[in-house]
């Protein structure tokens, strides 16, 4: 992708910036990785003054994003998703794109703390200059997301990164907010993790673009009647699109086999979704989903952060707990002081 429109066009769109700001955005639209690491950590802080600054630096680098094909990529723990995104990100440095991956991973309930080891799984993807591995904690965040995946992934389109690889926490079937993020979400599955026919019952399924069986090197039938099963269950859900038939495909990520195949899927994917018109309507769908998704955050941050509330939340709920009082009359008493 070539930066130097972008480049040249980057002064206007952040103007009016302080100037450190200015220099994390003239940084990340030449695609410089320490102004595109600095900038993704200020976008996920959580002081105020940060938030602002990083709205600002968003609001400036947002005219030069929108030209990637943004994937989702999710499965349980096991299903080998590092190892085929290393794969798949190498595969396509190696076709002349640049590959960003932004990989979540879960955090402690006990301590917060989060290992952050995707670039240690992804050893060979991470030293080459073509791509940029992110791993950012969940944080108590909810559907195997980072609270500002959707922020981070502008900030690596506007760096000129052409593929937006987002890995999931690999919680299981709740991991369906990335969906609502991307242009195309794959689900990765095991052959012999169970009954496929029963995987038809879980809402990640659904609303998955393509299905991949990965590791079909280790039991070809196994693999093989696990693909069978699943094309037959997908036939009894009802598509997200009338255009698009889920395929399912089987790979080997570590032997590097059915990887050009299934890229070949996305792209027919992409193609026949911009076709239809689709794949700009679900953007703007999701951008604007994204819009109320923020206002409700800010409003339980301000709920919250209510002074008259926070004096008063430990005692309702102890008269919760204790029965003294019903929770829908707490939650109105509650809200009733913002109000006030």
């Amino acid at each position: 992708m070539d930066l130097s429109s972008s480049k040249s066009a980057g002064g206007g769109a952040a103007a009016g910036l302080a100037h450190a700001d200015q220099h994390l955005v003239d940084g990340v639209l030449r695609g410089h990785r320490r102004a595109l690491a600095k900038t993704i950590t200020l976008v996920e802080s959580t002081r105020s003054d940060h938030q602002r600054r990083a709205r600002q630096v968003l609001a400036a680098l947002l005219p030069h994003t929108g030209r990637t094909i943004r994937v989702g990529i999710s499965g349980a723990p096991g299903a080998g998703k590092s190892t085929f995104i290393e794969t798949l990100g190498i595969n396509l440095i190696e076709a002349g794109r640049r590959v960003a991956v932004l990989a979540v991973d879960p955090s402690s309930s006990v301590s917060g703390g989060s290992i952050l080891g995707d670039k240690t799984r992804m050893e060979m993807l991470c030293q080459r200059d073509e791509a940029f591995i992110r791993p950012s904690p969940s944080a108590g965040s909810l559907g195997g997301v980072a609270d500002k995946t959707r922020e981070a992934m502008l900030v690596c389109e506007a760096a000129g990164f052409d593929v937006i690889i987002v890995e999931t926490v690999g919680v299981g079937q709740s991991e369906t907010t990335v969906a609502g993020m991307v242009d195309v979400f794959v689900l990765l599955q095991l052959p012999n993790a169970g009954d496929d026919l029963q995987a038809i019952k879980k809402g990640i399924v659904e609303i998955a673009d393509l299905v991949v069986f990965n590791k079909a090197d280790i039991d070809e039938r196994a693999a093989a009647f696990a693909r069978g099963q699943m094309r037959a269950a997908l036939t009894m859900l009802r598509c997200s699109s009338p255009n698009w038939r889920p395929p399912v495909l089987t790979v080997s990520a570590l032997a590097k086999r059915g990887i050009v195949e299934f890229w070949s899927e996305i792209e027919r994917y992409r193609t026949t979704m911009m076709a239809s018109g689709e794949f700009d309507a679900k953007r703007r769908r999701q951008a604007v989903d994204w819009m109320w998704n923020l206002i409700d955050s800010g409003l339980r941050h301000h709920f919250h952060s209510h002074p008259a509330v926070r004096a008063a939340l430990p005692a309702m709920a102890t008269d919760v707990a204790e029965g003294r009082t019903t929770p829908g009359a707490a939650a109105a008493r509650l809200l009733a002081y913002l109000h006030h």
